[in-house]
């Protein structure tokens, strides 16, 4: 059994740099998803127009995704995650035109929405890198019997900013509008680079010129494949997550169904990672010590029958409860796929597995909200969630019973 000693591992002055620099990135990326999701649907009050926003982003992420694998194996990580910092900094900076200058230059609410979607686009690029680059930093950093320790302070850093991020994001816009939303985004990405900054560099076991860029992506999926436990925790990530992703209709059900405006919008899209970060530090405390693969599935049916529960609700507090209780499930989930991930990972081909996990997760959750956007506009808004709901609970059932390491995946 793998000893679990959460102090032990934070008395690494590196790790704590890398975990406060990613928590300030994902605050911000949170607070700019949150608010493009009330910007793009206040512009155009069309669902599949926030839809649309997951595409824009998810297509250029996932045809980089291979690439970037290769690049962050067989290159310096501090400084590909500096240059992509600064890259954020710069795109998101473009945003500013037509949230100060809106009047001066004449634009239309669909001539800014078509900017937003241009601007995400190259964000998707960006993301395809740095997606990978601090998971694939992790092991070198800190010890591996203190990996698991590592994989749960990753994620409770990513899932408290989330929470931080998404409710921030609301209340900013409801007291300072979206452009002052979008200074504050802009500032914390910075603030993340100044601790990316102190982080040693990690350099590549590799040498360039003995490495074929084809075959170097191959190894990175043929392993995978191969691998039938971190093939089955991805894909139950992709089409669970893929079918579940409500969230993204949240600001119909915040503007429309719940009436519950911008402020309430926030607290909506906090609710889940709220429900994850309660888990986290729960199982910080106390962590699974047995059957994680069967909990792993359970956890993904659970998901789904939550999010059926919030399409139907039209009362805010339940819909919260809903929401809370998705993410928590959630958490749990989110922290054994990435143990698997990390424990089942070779160094060597670290990056390149990363980023085809960015594939699966990236796919799950823009072209998540791309078909809820889709289904929205098709069926309605609350019967694509309950829709959506039910195929999770359909997926985690398919790979529990087609999946037999997986269901018996212990660590």
């Amino acid at each position: 059994m793998i000893s679990f000693t959460p102090l032990q591992t934070l008395q690494n002055a590196e790790f704590r740099n890398l975990l406060t620099g990613r928590f300030f990135i994902v605050l911000a990326f949170r607070m700019l998803a949150t608010l493009l999701g009330w910007w793009v649907y206040q512009l155009t009050k069309d669902p599949f127009s926030i839809g649309l926003i997951g595409l824009s982003e998810v297509i250029p992420a996932v045809s980089c995704a291979l690439y970037a694998g290769h690049v962050i194996d067989m290159n310096e990580k501090k400084k590909l995650l500096l240059i992509c910092n600064y890259a954020y900094i710069f795109l998101i900076g473009l945003l500013l035109i037509p949230a100060f200058f809106n009047v001066e230059l004449h634009f239309t609410g669909h001539q800014i929405t078509y900017f937003i979607y241009g601007v995400i686009f190259f964000t998707g690029i960006a993301r395809a890198f740095i997606g990978p680059i601090v998971p694939s930093m992790i092991p070198k950093i800190v010890k591996k019997e203190n990996l698991p320790n590592a994989v749960t302070l990753n994620q409770a850093t990513f899932l408290i900013s989330s929470v931080c991020g998404h409710a921030a994001g609301g209340f900013l816009i409801g007291f300072f509008g979206v452009k002052w939303t979008l200074i504050a985004v802009i500032l914390l990405i910075f603030f993340a680079s100044l601790f990316f900054f102190q982080l040693k560099k990690q350099y590549s076991e590799y040498k360039k010129e003995n490495v074929d860029v084809i075959e170097s992506m191959r190894e990175g999926i043929s392993y995978i494949f191969r691998t039938k436990e971190i093939l089955g925790a991805l894909c139950l990530d992709m089409f669970a997550v893929l079918f579940g992703g409500a969230v993204a209709m949240i600001p119909v059900y915040a503007s429309d169904i719940l009436k519950v405006g911008a402020e309430g919008f926030g607290l909506l899209n906090a609710a889940s990672d709220i429900g994850s970060m309660c888990v986290i530090i729960m199982l910080s405390i106390i962590p699974l010590r047995k059957n994680q693969g069967k909990i792993l599935l359970a956890a993904v049916t659970g998901f789904g029958l939550c999010i059926i529960g919030f399409g139907l609700s039209h009362l805010y507090w339940l819909s919260f409860m809903f929401l809370m209780l998705s993410g928590m499930l959630d958490g749990i989930s989110v922290v054994i796929r990435g143990t698997i991930v990390q424990l089942k990972t070779p160094d060597h081909i670290r990056g390149r597995v990363l980023s085809v996990n960015s594939i699966f997760i990236m796919s799950s959750n823009e072209m998540g909200q791309f078909e809820s956007g889709l289904m929205a506009k098709m069926l309605g808004v609350v019967r694509s969630v309950v829709f959506g709901g039910t195929m999770t609970v359909l997926v985690a059932l398919m790979v529990g019973t087609t999946n037999s390491k997986l269901r018996k995946m212990q660590y």
